[in-house]
Order: structure tokens, then sequence, then C-alpha cells
């Protein structure tokens, strides 16, 4: 049901990731290409990882799409989350979870002491489902983002 991800897999991940982007109300801020997901995941340098959840007919319905962070207090790697996505017709079925449980076995199996992510305010389902899973939200911190012209402005190049 959980595999890491192929570069074969690549157009089903680009797709629901425009799936996920439109669940969040956010369909016209994809532009990532398949050939972007491709060198980030599988390129000489990869600055991401992926793992899949497939149904009993090998059909990818999820992905998670990851990357180390480090703790400075902890002193170890941990897991940034950026995304996880089930299809809706196959939410239910247990993919979600069994993409946490192996994003967490990864992290236990390498000494990694943190599973790390965001997740919309709005978000009730994903909440709820977090939740379920001993997930405790971290409200004391708020998320700050540079991109685009603010992120050009601040590396002093407009």
């Amino acid at each position: 049901m959980i595999r890491p991800a192929t570069p074969a897999d690549i157009p089903a991940i680009h797709s629901l990731i425009r799936e996920l982007a439109d669940y969040e109300r956010a369909l016209e801020e994809v532009r990532a290409t398949e050939e972007q997901l491709h060198e980030a995941l599988f390129g000489p340098h990869p600055a991401a990882y992926a793992h899949v959840a497939t149904d009993p007919t090998d059909t990818v319905v999820g992905y998670a799409i990851w990357f180390l962070n480090f703790s400075t207090w902890r002193g170890v790697h941990g897991i940034y989350l950026e995304d996880l996505y089930v299809r809706p017709t196959a939410r239910g079925t247990g993919h979600g979870k069994a993409l946490l449980t192996e994003l967490a076995r990864i992290c236990v199996d390498r000494g990694y002491q943190r599973l790390e992510w965001s997740v919309l305010n709005w978000n009730t389902p994903a909440i709820d489902f977090y939740k379920s899973l001993g997930a405790h939200p971290q409200d004391e911190w708020t998320v700050y983002r540079l991109t685009d012209e603010t992120l050009r402005k601040a590396a002093g190049t407009t």
C-alpha cells in the first residue's frame, strides 16, 4: 500500500498536487512542473523525498512529499512533511495513516526526533485526523513566508 515513489510516479504525483491545491482553494498558485518534481525527487541532488499510497490495482491514490529539517535544540534531523494527500475516493481506507506511519518509522529508524507539518486552520477533517493520531498543534508558532516580489525585495534584487 505504501512505497517510495519512483520516477514513473511523477505524473500521478503532479496530478494529486493539483487536486490538493484545488481542495485548498489555491490551484492558481501551482507552478510546479513534472520536470521540476523529477529533478527535486530524483535528480543528482534530491531536495525532497516522496512516498505513494496505492490501491489494490497499484494505482497511486495518495502521496507524501517530505524533506529533512534540523532542530538546533535537539541536535538532530527531523522530517518536515510538505504535502500529505489522499484522493477523496480513497479516504477512510487507511492510506493517510499508513503514509504518516511510514514517515514516523523513518524518523525512529534514523534517530530523527520530530515529524512536523502545517495544516490550514479551516481544514477541520485534516485537523481531526491528525489529532486522532496523537499529533499536537503548535499554536504558539506562526509561519512566515516570503515569495515572489517580497522574496526578491528581501534579497535586494528588485
